[in-house]
């Protein structure tokens, strides 16, 4: 018992700390807006902080309130809104590229990122997800197979630019990848094995990491 509430204040404190994080990294970059690279930052922050705080904070308020049937809706309904501003994050992530080495996406991959972006978007509207009960495996499948397209084009970007990037800067591509690398086996396996969960934690870290490289720009 006093092992699960040391963790349950672990997780806690952790998602209080990431969410205070990216709120004040966001105000941080809208107080340069004057330049359009950190009101790309700025926008991308707060969308990650407030599209996360309609699940995290529900999940909080779950760790004191485990029974409650309320909290538990809008855990799911929260993990709904925060796929779709996640997606949107890595949109961002695109143009926020683009803006730093002043190149055009490529056409292909603009598309590619767009369409998959747009398709992830649409799944995670559909009622047949289950947010609020459950789930639905199959469209989880379908809905983060389509995302995985949308992060290896953001990554392919970043790649194509790492021997002109600061070395600071190079390391997006093994943050993004880091949250992938975590992100995916939690969708997969989590149902059946928990404790897949714990990979969530890695995976906001390196979330933290891609907002830290752009405060290292201010």
């Amino acid at each position: 018992m006093k092992q699960m509430n040391l963790m349950k204040w672990f997780e806690v404190l952790f998602e209080t700390g990431y969410l205070l994080f990216d709120l004040i990294a966001g105000i941080l970059f809208l107080l340069h807006a004057g330049q359009t690279l950190f009101l790309l930052y700025g926008a991308m922050t707060l969308i990650l902080c407030f599209g996360d705080a309609f699940h995290l904070v529900p999940r909080i308020m779950h760790a004191f309130k485990e029974k409650d049937e309320q909290v538990i809706w809008w855990m799911g309904k929260g993990l709904q809104i925060s796929s779709i501003t996640m997606t949107l994050f890595y949109v961002l992530l695109m143009l926020i590229w683009q803006e730093t080495f002043q190149c055009a996406v490529p056409l292909v991959i603009l598309y590619l990122i767009l369409i998959s972006a747009l398709i992830r978007i649409g799944v995670c509207l559909l009622s047949e997800n289950n947010w609020t009960a459950g789930g639905n495996q199959k469209l989880s499948l379908i809905r983060n197979s389509v995302f995985l397209v949308t992060g290896c084009c953001v990554i392919y970007l970043y790649y194509t630019t790492r021997m002109f990037s600061p070395v600071f800067m190079q390391q997006m591509i093994y943050a993004i990848t880091l949250s992938f690398a975590c992100y995916i086996p939690v969708t997969l396996f989590s149902k059946k094995y928990p404790m897949t969960g714990m990979l969530m934690i890695p995976k906001t870290c390196a979330y933290i990491w891609m907002v830290v490289l752009g405060l290292i720009l201010l």
